[in-house]
């Protein structure tokens, strides 16, 4: 049956929703089950893993797998460790990089920004959505130092994103998706937030995308198996049609595909400070796509998603999912953070904060048809050193004249840029 669908954003959104949510439900219809037992058959199953990772943790246990960089490198990653990585959609890599070697490129940065008067030239925050830290800043809208180009074409970064990238289905419907052993330079900000801080946090929410993944023609093939009733076949690790779609444009997008997002500590941060927590359950997603579907929802609204906004989890429409949310344990300088694109993902408030809290953001974005398109507007960027399309058009660095140069480029950054 075919879907109606939209590759730009529809004029009269509330008409779609009502358009493809009727057309959704049809298709469900016409596989011989309700909506209501598809939504079912999900909801028990997410219920199922909540209750144990509530069991785990009143047991006193870590929710996040924890596995050293040392066993990625030499490929000595356990089965055991494999599986609970899939199971929960979530890790920390320990050792990622030397702890000397973070505490050295979070000092960079700080003599980067001083040396080109950041701090006195800050504008405030270009978007809403971190704006809401009330950092001043917190994050600072810096892409092209030393520090965080040294980090992303590493070669230790480039081992633990294939590895990443690998626990994908990155074959399958006769396409190779994307290629696991090459990443694409996605470049982010930093967070920068000091010992004694109040932050208001940011909540829970997800980043793959907002009312495309309902209404385009790719991730209505991406999500077949929830929108044909055949919810037992939906795999969260298969990227099939995921890799060459369009996502509508908005102040929050991510025009790259990521197997996963992720975050290098560059500081020590204990698990109570204001730290990241996410659903660790990444067939949430079949909850989070079917529940605007059930009757109890206007048929013009999809359960709080709309463009330009980020994709809200909230105790209205996903309450057991909630439930769930779990914080990373302690990390230290140089460990990084991971965690499936799709997951239900937030950051902690707190007050009067023990330490720094310092992250530089790199994720894992898999070459593709997606991010090799997405690569040419990075190296406009990165030559011209602006901010990058996804990202407030801020650009400090343009004439700063220490930022990282295609000189410095080793072979991994610039097969990332696609120059190579």
């Amino acid at each position: 049956m075919s879907l109606p669908h939209w590759e730009e954003t529809p004029a009269d959104l509330p008409a779609a929703i009502r358009e493809v949510k009727a057309a959704l439900r049809r298709q469900i219809a016409a596989s011989g089950r309700t909506v209501e037992e598809v939504f079912a058959v999900v909801e028990r199953t997410i219920a199922a893993e909540v209750a144990e990772i509530n069991a785990a943790r009143s047991r006193g246990e870590t929710i996040w797998p924890v596995i050293s960089y040392d066993d990625i490198e030499a490929g000595t990653v356990s089965a055991a460790d494999v599986a609970r990585l899939r199971k929960r959609g979530c890790l920390v890599v320990r050792g990622h990089f030397e702890r000397s070697q973070a505490l050295g490129w979070d000092a960079g940065i700080v003599q980067y920004v001083e040396n080109n008067n950041f701090f006195s030239d800050y504008r405030g925050p270009g978007d809403d959505f971190f704006g809401s830290v009330g950092s001043k800043p917190e994050i600072y809208p810096i892409y092209w130092s030393r520090a965080q180009m040294e980090a992303r074409q590493s070669d230790r970064m480039a081992r633990v994103q294939t590895f990443l990238n690998s626990q994908w289905k990155h074959t399958s419907e006769g396409v190779q998706w994307f290629d696991p052993s090459r990443d694409s330079l996605y470049p982010d900000r930093i967070r920068r937030r000091p010992e004694g801080a109040d932050s208001a946090g940011l909540g829970t929410h997800l980043d793959p995308g907002t009312l495309d993944l309902w209404m385009t023609e790719a991730y209505q093939q991406a999500f077949r198996h929830l929108f044909n009733g055949d919810v037992e076949k939906y795999d969260p690790w298969d990227a099939a049609y995921r890799t060459s779609g369009p996502q509508y444009p908005g102040s929050t997008m991510c025009s790259a595909f990521r197997t996963f997002q992720g975050w290098t500590a560059l500081s020590d941060m204990a698990h109570d400070q204001g730290v990241l927590h996410t659903v660790p359950i990444p067939g949430a997603m079949a909850y989070l796509m079917l529940r605007p579907l059930l009757s109890d929802v206007p048929d013009d609204e999809m359960c709080g998603v709309t463009v330009n906004q980020v994709f809200p989890a909230t105790d209205k429409w996903h309450g057991l999912l909630l439930e769930a949310l779990a914080g990373i344990p302690d990390v230290q300088a140089g460990d990084s953070v991971w965690w499936h694109c799709d997951m239900i993902h937030s950051v902690a408030p707190v007050q009067d904060q023990k330490g720094w809290g310092n992250v530089m953001y790199i994720p894992a974005a898999p070459w593709c048809p997606r991010n090799e398109t997405y690569a040419a507007t990075v190296r406009e960027a990165f030559l011209s050193g602006s901010s990058p399309s996804d990202f407030p058009a801020e650009h400090y660095e343009r004439e700063w004249p220490d930022r990282f140069t295609e000189a410095d480029l080793n072979e991994t950054g610039r097969r990332g840029l696609g120059l190579a």
